[in-house]
């Protein structure tokens, strides 16, 4: 029988996708770098990899998966070995009766075929998939972490992850009549099984961490540069004592399981103390815990550090530079708003200012400025919690968020009489922030003379540089969705560097336009949004959402992809 290498030979020269002079450079490449022939024609450009793909089905009458969107189950996964799986870069699918469906990128490759039947005593069938989706799914779905979990709850060490904080309130508990739950939660191993989770975290720069009670397990899951990965899946019977232990040093109450609960904690991480904080929210099968991760060292003094285009930033630093005024930063949930709110005021944060903010909650605490923590609950809501710093005699006020029209109507009034004041809200672009505030029962004529700047915000996911690579767009393409300049475009597979996503860290999208008297007197007419959008993009050359996302596409920043996902058509 021939091999793959034979296989592909034979169909490229028989279909003269494949000149002799082609094949030659191609197999000198493969003896020096000692890489299959495959991977040496798709890189060398003699063949597109969808191509190959295609002829090899054709040829051998077998089907193609990706492997990118298929579910695997863990069930499948264990039937192969992990080292049998690396070694012939295979993976399992699926069962049906006595015979087992594997993904393989050498079908033809006999040892292979004969091991998985020794093995498993099964019949084999055999699709085609890209060899480096097949080690993708391999790290993913053979990864350490779940292999970890029975080992960690049958030792008896700790690691040494959390907090002061932490300890003391355990301590504290030891006075309670504690319930075998806690007793249980406060055993060597689940402790350690918390201490891996939040230190995996942290290593893997998850902003949130996710502990999901599903109906026969624990899942956790890590949100990555804004996606959510599925890291490993804990017993259902340790599901009470992980919970507890996490409520333990956030110091929530372990007895309410029927309300959403929201706390804190400290760790010490590699010399440095990151804060968590902690939600707790019941659900159908137990309470889910969403842990956000707060690393002082992430806030940038400044706006120079956050890596904004070179317009935004100069529209934000002119801004910022008024002496009273509103500064509004518009956006999505975890767009980066908070971020950038806290970089300004710690560039601003110097010995002859009072800044006071009001949160709900405070992310990071930031020495030099008074920040209120919103009380709902004995009645210390924004619009009350504002209309006392006032009383405070601040010259720059933050505000996490204008939520109601009491809350709009203070801050607007405040910014009237000589404070800075910066906010977000919750809308798709600059401009909506307008109708946003109107729409709330603050009068036009208010809105015009306190805005001074709007801004939206977005973050785009960075391409890996490691494993990044160039491809080809149609220009008709390009012109379709308004991408008018010259560039190379990249995208990443996946390596180990950035954990099999193809991206590494975020980089932030910005549209920014300041507030002009003609504007002004168009907000006070109740100009439509459009009307004064045209005017902002043509007279004050506002950069659009999709022109800076395109502009980072240029920078080789981020993919077209990911450019257009993050952003809407003009």
């Amino acid at each position: 029988m021939s091999t793959l290498k034979e296989t592909i030979i034979d169909i490229l020269l028989k279909s003269n996708r494949l000149n002799k002079e082609q094949l030659e450079r191609a197999l000198q490449i493969q003896h020096e770098k000692g890489v299959p022939l495959r991977k040496v024609l798709v890189e060398q450009g003699f063949i597109q990899e969808e191509a190959l793909l295609s002829l090899l089905s054709e040829h051998l009458y077998m089907p193609t998966l990706r492997l990118a969107k298929f579910k695997f189950d863990s069930a499948i996964i264990s039937l192969v070995p992990e080292r049998m799986a690396r070694l012939y870069n295979l993976i399992p699918l699926s069962k049906i009766g006595n015979t087992i469906t594997i993904s393989m990128s050498d079908p033809l490759n006999i040892f292979a075929l004969d091991d998985l039947k020794a093995l498993t005593s099964c019949g084999i069938d055999t699709v085609l998939s890209p060899d480096d989706e097949i080690s993708r799914a391999i790290d993913m779905q053979y990864s350490r972490e779940s292999k970890n979990i029975q080992e960690i709850l049958d030792e008896e060490s700790t690691l040494e992850t959390i907090s002061e904080k932490g300890e003391q309130v355990q301590s504290a508990q030891e006075e309670i009549e504690l319930s075998g739950v806690v007793k249980e939660s406060e055993k060597a191993p689940i402790v350690k099984l918390v201490d891996m989770m939040l230190t995996q975290a942290l290593k893997k720069r998850a902003s949130d961490i996710h502990v999901e009670p599903e109906i026969d397990c624990l899942r956790v899951r890590y949100r990555i540069d804004g996606s959510l990965h599925e890291v490993f899946k804990i017993p259902k019977v340790n599901q009470n004592a992980i919970l507890a232990r996490l409520k333990i040093i956030s110091n929530l109450d372990i007895t309410e399981n029927r309300i959403p609960q929201d706390g804190r904690f400290k760790v010490r991480f590699e010399s440095r103390e990151v804060d968590f904080r902690v939600s707790a929210l019941p659900t159908t099968f137990g309470q889910k815990f969403v842990l956000r991760a707060l690393d002082k060292s992430n806030l940038s003094i400044g706006l120079d550090k956050l890596g904004f285009s070179e317009q935004p930033e100069r529209i934000f630093k002119e801004a910022i530079a008024k002496p009273y005024g509103m500064i509004l930063v518009t956006g999505p949930t975890g767009s980066g708003k908070s971020t950038t709110l806290y970089s300004v005021i710690t560039q601003l944060n110097t010995p002859e200012r009072n800044i006071i903010t009001v949160e709900d909650p405070v992310e990071y605490q930031i020495e030099g400025i008074t920040q209120i923590q919103v009380r709902p609950d004995i009645g210390l809501d924004f619009a009350s919690g504002l209309r006392s710093l006032l009383r405070q005699s601040p010259d720059v006020i933050m505000i996490g968020e204008i939520r109601d029209s009491e809350t709009a109507d203070i801050a607007i009034k405040a910014s009237l009489t000589g404070q800075l004041a910066l906010s977000t809200l919750h809308t798709n672009d600059a401009i909506t922030s307008i109708t946003r505030l109107i729409d709330m029962g603050v009068e036009p004529f208010l809105v015009a003379s306190s805005l001074v700047m709007l801004c939206a915000q977005r973050l785009a996911r960075k391409m890996c540089t490691q494993c990044r690579k160039p491809i080809n767009i149609p220009e008709s393409y390009l012109k379709e969705i308004g991408f008018r300049e010259k560039a190379n475009f990249y995208e990443s597979a996946g390596c180990k560097y950035c954990n099999n996503t193809g991206f590494y860290g975020r980089v932030a999208i910005l549209e920014a336009v300041l507030i002009d008297d003609a504007m002004r007197e168009m907000i006070i007419k109740r100009a439509s949004i459009d009307e004064i959008k045209k005017y902002a993009i043509e007279k004050c050359s506002m950069m659009t959402l999709r022109d800076d996302a395109f502009l980072k596409v240029r920078q080789e920043l981020t993919t077209l992809n990911e450019a257009i996902r993050i952003t809407t058509e003009e």
